[in-house]
């Protein structure tokens, strides 16, 4: 049985939001830190907290709401590279979302950014998930 666990990562948190949970947690591992340190660091998220208990550790993270009307700030996350079918781009294709309302993180030989930070360092990589 093959698993994918950024589907499985993306999945908790459209379904913790979808639900209106404040805090959501996920098994950790190397890649889905560098990804939660994305979503922070872009506003998508409220905060985020790394545990290390067990083996591979915990990853909470606070789920980011609209104050107005109570509407998840995550309005959509999908998987773009799948096991079973790789995407990748070089650093002149790589991905606008929304016309540049969004952003797309790419897994880069210079480690996981945003795409429009990959097209600053001119290197490209495999396009992993949308968020917006």
């Amino acid at each position: 049985m093959l698993t994918d666990p950024i589907s499985d990562y993306l999945t908790r948190i459209r379904n913790a939001s979808k639900a209106g949970h404040r805090v959501v947690d996920i098994p950790g591992s190397n890649l889905k830190r560098q990804i939660t340190k994305i979503l922070f660091d872009q506003g998508y998220i409220l905060s985020y907290k790394f545990e290390e208990d067990k083996v591979q550790g915990n990853i909470k993270i606070a789920l980011k709401y609209d104050k107005a009307t109570k509407e998840p700030i995550i309005k959509k996350l999908q998987r773009v590279s799948k096991p079973g079918l790789r995407k990748y781009s070089g650093s002149g294709d790589l991905p606008r979302v929304l016309n540049g309302l969004g952003i797309a993180i790419v897994s880069t030989s210079h480690g996981v950014m945003t795409s429009k930070q990959a097209q600053q360092e001119n290197v490209g990589g495999e396009v992993l998930c949308y968020v917006y």
